[in-house]
């Protein structure tokens, strides 16, 4: 299948891999490049410039398909190294970088004359407009669907996708809710040029993580999410557990009052404990509402494979014979 994505970042499928913190690592990224996507590394998970080059140098051993760097520029005081980072990545060759957070115009620049493809993570449609005005080739279109950060739009792919396609001359991609052979014909019909899948990676045989967090996702349904952090306007779409009902109940009992350190419990620091040593009570961690469409844990050339299989199966003979 050839889209606008597939020929920007020069890949054979339009499926990228989101940057999912403590989950893109090189092994993920690569199954998912070896298999015909673009896999992502997530900087950020790395504590230091000289370890995400190492990262990206381990990839680079596993894959020679392009792969991608999510580079998540964080509101916060003490700021991570980002010219580090950025240097790693330049110094790397990574051939695509997939920019979230805050506007990544400082470090475009850079970026671009590195040769690097930019895609910027978007959860409304002035954002992915203002991402275009400062140079970004792509952007990756969050629904209100998705886990992490959904922004505070509260604007599902149904309504999102069209608007993006009405307004945007540059590609994008369909992020939230993506899961399937479904996902990938339904965002194209919407305007998108492929999509973005964070969560259904994380229920693969490659992705790096405890595989209680995988049974977590094959036991759970679409009704399994919650959002956290809404009083904060830093809403979080995260997987529900012992810790987010404690959380949510601080948010009801301290309302328009909480801060930040109120919860810090329950979300700084939890990630390793979670993703490498399977204690799936210890805290909130990322997850979509696409958790109730994911069944199995395949590889990640199976999972792919499968979606471009029945993709074409869709448009060929289902959508066709209603022609």
């Amino acid at each position: 299948m050839k889209t606008k994505i597939t020929e920007l970042f020069g890949i054979e499928h339009p499926i990228m891999q989101g940057g999912m913190h403590y989950v893109g690592l090189a092994e993920l990224a690569a199954a998912v490049s070896n298999a015909g996507g673009l896999g992502t590394i997530t900087a950020l998970t790395q504590k230091t410039p000289i370890n995400l080059a190492n990262e990206i140098a381990k990839c680079k051993d596993l894959t020679d398909k392009p792969f991608a760097v999510n580079l998540t520029f964080l509101p916060t005081v003490n700021a991570p190294d980002y010219p580090g980072y950025v240097k790693a990545i330049i110094e790397g060759g990574v051939k695509v970088v997939e920019t979230a957070g805050r506007n990544p115009e400082s470090v475009l620049p850079y970026l671009k004359d590195a040769g690097i493809k930019v895609v910027h993570k978007c959860t409304s449609v002035r954002h992915a407009l203002k991402a275009q005005s400062i140079g970004c080739d792509a952007v990756s279109v969050d629904g209100f669907e998705c886990g992490g950060h959904p922004g505070e739009d509260d604007i599902p792919n149904m309504i999102l996708l069209p608007r993006a396609q009405e307004e945007l001359e540059i590609p994008f991609l369909a992020s939230g809710g993506m899961a399937d052979a479904r996902s990938l014909v339904a965002a194209l019909a919407l305007g998108a040029d492929g999509i973005n899948m964070g969560t259904r990676f994380m229920a693969t045989k490659e992705a790096p993580i405890h595989n209680n967090v995988k049974q977590a996702i094959l036991d759970a349904s679409e009704l399994d999410t919650r959002l956290v952090m809404r009083p904060l306007k830093n809403t979080e779409r995260v997987m529900n557990n012992s810790a987010v009902q404690r959380l949510l109940e601080k948010e009801k009992q301290l309302g328009d009052n909480i801060k930040f350190e109120d919860i810090i419990g329950e979300v700084a620091g939890v990630y390793p404990k979670i993703m490498t040593e399977g204690n799936m009570d210890i805290g909130a961690w990322s997850c979509g509402m696409v958790v109730g469409l994911i069944h199995d844990i395949p590889s990640c050339q199976d999972l792919i494979t499968r979606i471009m299989n029945e993709a074409n199966n869709l448009i060929t003979k289902r959508l066709n014979g209603f022609m």
